[in-house]
């Protein structure tokens, strides 16, 4: 197995500090899919719901290794390598389809819905000329076929055979405020991707930071989506690696700590022309207004109003990221309910009035160290605990990412 040079220690004060370099080296990047990507950690795949009919598919990537997802003649879901045996080219070409076998394009070997190679076109050769060995064995070569779990709708795969089970990941908090958001079959409403010119990261460590949302978007804030001062709290897993992060419904509309502290996002006489897009109803009846729950090393599943989606993040080099937006309502939504949640999508994906900062915040921060690989972040807002809190003035599900990634890494 490989492993990162001497100079690439991490600080001594564990995870409340972050080294730059992280974000930049080469080996950091490869050594990350080796032991996170392709080792013991779950990466989401998708929605059940994406895949409804026998014969379905569709592709994605753990990490930068590109699979295929289906559910084969019989309806189970499978995942398998996007690569096939022969020459490596990709054996799925587009995003998704249906069809009773897949076939490489390069030079028609064919393969079932499980990722079992079934044939080679002439591997005995025309007329006797050509073709293998008797003796060659092909499937040697097949492409690697991952574990599946579904979590409430959620499909997650991993290489590993020493993954625990994704519920045990996740801890029995986290997993109630899945089963919260996914609570009946769902529908996929649509989805975007946006290219992100940062580290994955620093994207997962925005999700994680609930103290920058309300002072970095100003939507949030100006319109009391989501304020520090709003109860709510910190969810974090056992092992660090998943959190919730949640607020309440907020009712009153006089003088705030922002207003009074002059933050810059309630600064200024802003109004919608369309109030009708932040019109909510309360419907999983429990006051939670906004609620980010993201799974190690690259899961994000969120609550916004009424506007739910997931995220999924992939690393596409140490400086640059894909963020693969699906938005989702549920089967028994009626036409107001889903017109609702169209309109809301409006507030996230890459141009969304509380997502866009996201992706040049990130972006900033992966300038701002370029020239700085032996410095540090300083993360100790709320203590140097990895822990559930009530505060979300706090960087604890922070300091749970580095927690997890540590162990995996070996730092």
């Amino acid at each position: 197995m490989s492993a990162l040079p001497e100079s690439r220690r991490w600080p001594a004060e564990g995870v409340t500090r972050v080294p730059y370099w992280v974000y930049q080296d080469e080996d950091v990047y490869r050594l990350e899919q080796e032991r996170i990507f392709r080792g013991a950690t779950w990466t989401f795949l998708g929605l059940e719901a994406e895949l409804p009919q026998r014969g379905d598919w569709k592709t994605g990537f753990v990490g930068d290794m590109p699979v295929v997802v289906a559910r084969d003649q019989e309806g189970a879901l499978r995942a398998f390598e996007n690569r096939c045996a022969h020459r490596g080219a990709l054996l799925c070409l587009k995003s998704r389809g249906n069809s009773g076998e897949i076939a490489c394009v390069y030079h028609n070997w064919t393969y079932d819905l499980c990722g079992n190679l079934k044939a080679v076109a002439f591997r005995r050769g025309i007329r006797g000329k050509g073709g293998m060995p008797e003796d060659a064995q092909p499937e040697s070569q097949a492409p690697r076929k991952l574990r599946v779990e579904v979590l409430h709708g959620l499909i997650f795969g991993t290489l590993s055979d020493a993954t625990p089970p994704v519920e045990q990941v996740l801890g029995e908090e986290v997993s109630a405020r899945v089963r919260r958001v996914m609570k009946e079959p769902v529908r996929v409403l649509g989805g975007y991707s946006q290219m992100l010119q940062s580290n994955w990261k620093l994207y997962m460590e925005n999700v994680k930071d609930t103290y920058h949302a309300s002072l970095l978007h100003l939507f949030f804030a100006k319109f009391r989506i989501n304020r520090l001062e709003q109860k709510g709290g910190v969810i974090v897993s056992p092992d660090g690696g998943s959190h919730v992060s949640y607020n309440m419904m907020r009712t009153d509309t006089g003088a705030t700590e922002y207003e009074s502290a002059g933050v810059r996002t309630a600064r200024g006489g802003y109004r919608l022309e369309a109030p009708e897009l932040l019109e909510s109803v309360d419907e999983i009846g429990d006051g939670i207004s906004l609620q980010i729950l993201a799974v190690f090393p690259g899961f994000v599943l969120q609550q916004i109003s009424n506007c739910l989606a997931v995220r999924q993040v992939i690393p596409k080099g140490t400086q640059r990221t894909e963020l693969v937006w699906t938005c989702f309502g549920y089967a028994s939504d009626d036409e107001t309910m889903t017109a609702r949640r169209l309109r809301q999508s409006n507030l996230v994906g890459p141009a969304g009035f509380i997502s866009m900062e996201d992706g040049a915040a990130t972006g900033f921060v992966q300038r701002g160290v370029a020239g700085a690989p032996d410095r540090e972040a300083f993360i100790e807002m709320g203590g140097r605990a990895v822990a559930s809190d009530e505060s979300r003035v706090n960087e604890t599900s922070v300091r749970g990412l580095w927690q997890v990634y540590r162990r995996h890494m070996g730092l």
